[in-house]
C-alpha cells in the first residue's frame, strides 16, 4: 500500500535512511511469467517500453519461486542488484505456514476475516519487480527524497526497481476497484548490517476505502470518521496479537497520509512501536478515480513483530533452513518462544581506510555481505578522524558469527582478506 510499507519503511527511514514501495499486480505462479504477456493490463508503460524478456517462474521445493537471473542482474550502468539479493528473490518466507512470518501473516488474516466478515481481499504473491513510478511517484514520494537514491534502493535499470515497500501495489489495486485489501510481500533495501536489519524483509499493508454514505450520518467529517475507524481496527489487531496490552497513539508524518499516526504498545516492560498508519492523502485517491472517497492505510514489518512474539534474537535466523530452527514452529501456533541452539562465539576483525567523497556505509555493507553472506553479524563504525590534510579515516569492526557452526581461523582470515581487497577495489578507498 502506498501507506503500509511506506509506513513501516518510512518510520525506519526517518530514523535511518529511507522507505519505498513496489510494482504492479503480476503474481508469482508455477511456470507463469510476470511480464506483459501474462498480465498486460497490469504492466506499467515503462516495462512495456523496455520489452522485457519473460523470466519463467517455477515453484521451489520450499514454496518459493525463481526468476531468471538476467532479468534482474543486467549489464546496465544503473543496475546495482548483487547475486546475494537475486538469490533471495522468490523465497517468499511469508507464504510458508510453518515459518514464523507465515504464522504471523495468517494470524493477522484471521483477525481481519473474523472482524470484517472476509471483506478484505488478500494479496501475497505480487511480483517484487516494479517500476519507479509505482514504487515512488504513486505514493507521493518527493522527487528528491533520499529513498530514491542508488545508495538505498536496488535498481534493475533506471526505470525499474526491486520494491522497497508493499505500498507499491496500492494505486493499481485501487484503480482495479478494490476497497478493502491486505498486501504482504518481500521488500528490498540496501541497509546496514546488525541483528535487526537485513536487505530483504517482509511487510504487510492494509487499505480500507469509505464512500460518502458510510460517514454521512455519523455527525463527523470524513477524515475524522476514517481516523476513528482506523484506530479501532488497529487497536483490535494489537490485542489479537499481543493480548490485553496498554496502547498509545503518537502523531507523526508520512507523505502519503494525513493525519498520520504510529501505534505503540507497552509490552515486556517497555514501549514498542508496532506500526504506522493514517488517513490516505486525497491526491492518491483522486489519481485512482476515487475523488469522492476517503480511506485509511497501515503498514507493518513482519520481522519486527515476529522477533518480539517469538523471541527471535537475530533477523538472519528467518532465512535459516537448519532443522534446529525450522522444527520449533508449527502452523497456527503464534508466539511459540524460540529456543536458541547456537552458542558459537563471534570473531571480530577491524578494517581501516581513508574514505572519499562518494563513500557510503551502505556500499561498504554490500561489499561485506557479498563476500561473507549471512556469516557477517554486524558492521559497526568504531573510530573516525580527519587529519590536518583534510583526509577522513574510518575504522569499522566486523563481527563474524555463524548461527549454525563454529568458524575456523583460516576461513575468517580468508574472508577478511577478501573484504579488504574488495573494499579497496570497489569503493576506491585507501587502506590503512
Amino acid at each position: 500500500m502506498a501507506t503500509a510499507i511506506s509506513f513501516a519503511q518510512f518510520i525506519r527511514l526517518s530514523k535511518t535512511s529511507v522507505f519505498l514501495h513496489g510494482n504492479g499486480l503480476r503474481s508469482f505462479t508455477n511456470s507463469v511469467s510476470f511480464s506483459s504477456a501474462s498480465s498486460s493490463a497490469l504492466s506499467s508503460p515503462q516495462l512495456l517500453k523496455k520489452k522485457w524478456r519473460q523470466p519463467v517462474v517455477s515453484v521451489l521445493e520450499l514454496g518459493g519461486t525463481k526468476i531468471a537471473k538476467d532479468d534482474v542482474i543486467r549489464d546496465d550502468p544503473t543496475n546495482n542488484v548483487p547475486d546475494t539479493i537475486f538469490a533471495k528473490l522468490g523465497m517468499q518466507l511469508h507464504r510458508r505456514d510453518k515459518h514464523p512470518l507465515g504464522i504471523l501473516k495468517n494470524a493477522i488474516y484471521e483477525y481481519f476475516d473474523t472482524s470484517y466478515s472476509n471483506k478484505f481481499d488478500k494479496f501475497d504473491d505480487l511480483c517484487p519487480i516494479v517500476s519507479v513510478k509505482e514504487n515512488f511517484d504513486d505514493v507521493l514520494v518527493p522527487a528528491d527524497h533520499v529513498s530514491r537514491s542508488y545508495n538505498d534502493t536496488y535498481y534493475v535499470d533506471s526505470e525499474t526497481v526491486l520494491r522497497c515497500h508493499t505500498s507499491a501495489h496500492q494505486a493499481e489495486l485501487l484503480r482495479r476497484g478494490h476497497t478493502h485489501f491486505l498486501v504482504t510481500g518481500d521488500v528490498y533495501r540496501r541497509d546496514s548490517i546488525d541483528s535487526t536489519h537485513y536487505p530483504v524483509f517482509h511487510q504487510m499493508e492494509g487499505v480500507r476505502v469509505f464512500s460518502p454514505e458510510d460517514w454521512s450520518e455519523s455527525g463527523i467529517d470524513a477524515t475524522s470518521y476514517a481516523a476513528e475507524d482506523l484506530k479501532k481496527c488497529l487497536e483490535g489487531l494489537a490485542r489479537h496479537l499481543f493480548g490485553a496490552v496498554e496502547m498509545r497513539w503518537v502523531d507523526t508524518y508520512f507523505p502519503f497520509t494525513n493525519p498520520s499516526f504510529e501505534l505503540e504498545i507497552f509490552f515486556q516492560e517497555k514501549w514498542l512501536e508496532v506500526l504506522g498508519c493514517g488517513v490516505t492523502e486525497q491526491e492518491i485517491l483522486k489519481r485512482s478515480g476515487k475523488a469522492d472517497n476517503v480511506a485509511w492505510a497501515f503498514g507493518l514489518g513482519l520481522e519486527r513483530l515476529a522477533m518480539i512474539l517469538f523471541d527471535i534474537p537475530d533477523i538472519r535466523l528467518f532465512w535459516s533452513s537448519d532443522e534446529r530452527f525450522t522444527s520449533q514452529f508449527s502452523t497456527g501456533q503464534l508466539g511459540i518462544k524460540f529456543k536458541p541452539f547456537s552458542k558459537y562465539p563471534p570473531c571480530y576483525k577491524d578494517v581501516s581506510f581513508w574514505i572519499n567523497e562518494s563513500f557510503t556505509e551502505n556500499n561498504l555493507c554490500e561489499v561485506v555481505r557479498g563476500i561473507a553472506g549471512d556469516i557477517v553479524e554486524e558492521v559497526r563504525l568504531i573510530d573516525n578522524f580527519t587529519n590536518k590534510k583534510g583526509m577522513t579515516s574510518h575504522c569499522y569492526r566486523i563481527a563474524y558469527r555463524s548461527m549454525e557452526r563454529s568458524l575456523t581461523d583460516e576461513e575468517i582470515n580468508k574472508l577478511q582478506w577478501d573484504v579488504r581487497e574488495q573494499v579497496q577495489n570497489k569503493l576506491n578507498v585507501v587502506m590503512r
